[in-house]
């Protein structure tokens, strides 16, 4: 039976070695990517041939009001997360303790901060003086609240409080990926809890936690615009009170387009190290686990 089949199979064989390879053509992808390169080109022409005048934008890329704005928008987040991080642990550690009242406190915190938009709340806060006219201890200090909750106050209060009701939840996913047992190692060698928590728990949850709020810092960056609402000057702010005299509307908006982007851009690039530093001994980098598999007896 192989002798009279091997003739064919030897035949079939030499026919299939004489085809020729002809690779797979992907016209769809090569249709939608002409398509996108002419909608980027129709784009860039707009832009180029519309009635933008591009010197102003250079002009006034680096003018002491646009400037002021931005050093304003980076000063509001830095406090704005330093206050939401500063909260976002301490309702997260509320959150998850045995005390029913503390519980209850982040739980109404979170819901009521997360539920509510931001630019309501920053209204709330600016408008504070209509239902709290002073502030203070009765009977020994106290001030108007319109002298102390001014757009600078209200905006950090706004943006920090509700920053912090987000990452408490980050936080407290953070503080969930560790494992249970090694909290209850500490205990039995006589951590009490803060000390656990400190020493033990949020060093390895960072891992967990810092690509997150590094991803709220840049929306913070962003979030500052709304501000502009409650007159806190901010690169935006700036931005619409120079065009409010000039009449150069789009070309104001470019320039800050382009220096929140630049933020942005120099925040994502600092965000990458950091979570490569706080990543070491979880795996290493591509070229130290290849290393480390050379280095594997056979």
């Amino acid at each position: 039976m192989s002798d009279t089949t091997s003739p064919i199979a030897g035949r079939e064989l030499a026919a299939v070695a004489q085809l020729r390879i002809v690779p797979r053509r992907f016209y769809g992808r090569w249709v939608a990517a002409a398509a996108i390169l002419a909608v980027l080109a129709w784009l860039v022409s707009a832009f180029v041939e519309g009635d933008i005048a591009w010197p102003v934008v250079g002009q006034f890329f680096t003018a002491p009001a646009i400037l002021s704005g931005l050093g304003n928008t980076l000063i509001m987040t830095v406090c704005a997360m330093a206050l939401g991080v500063v909260l976002g642990v301490v309702f997260a550690i509320m959150y998850m303790s045995p005390n029913p009242v503390l519980r209850g406190v982040a739980l109404f915190y979170i819901w009521f901060f997360r539920g509510t938009p931001l630019l309501l709340q920053l209204l709330i806060w600016f408008n504070l003086a209509l239902v709290f006219p002073t502030i203070g201890i009765p009977g020994l200090f106290s001030w108007r609240t319109i002298d102390v909750i001014g757009p600078f106050m209200a905006t950090l209060l706004g943006l920090g409080m509700n920053q912090g009701a987000y990452t408490a939840e980050v936080v407290r996913g953070g503080i969930l990926s560790v494992d249970t047992g090694q909290t209850e190692a500490a205990k039995a060698i006589g951590m009490t809890r803060l000390t656990t928590l400190r020493r033990i728990v949020l060093p390895q949850a960072m891992r967990v936690i810092i690509p997150p709020v590094g991803n709220e810092v840049i929306s913070m960056v962003k979030l500052t615009s709304v501000a502009s609402v409650i007159q806190y000057a901010e690169i935006l702010r700036n931005a619409q009170t120079i065009y409010y005299a000039n009449a150069r509307v789009i070309e104001l908006l470019i320039v800050a387009a382009g220096w929140y982007l630049l933020v942005v851009t120099l925040l994502q690039i600092g965000q990458y190290f950091l979570e490569r530093h706080f990543s070491k001994g979880r795996g290493g980098s591509r070229k130290q686990r290849a290393a480390a598999v050379e280095e594997e007896p056979a």
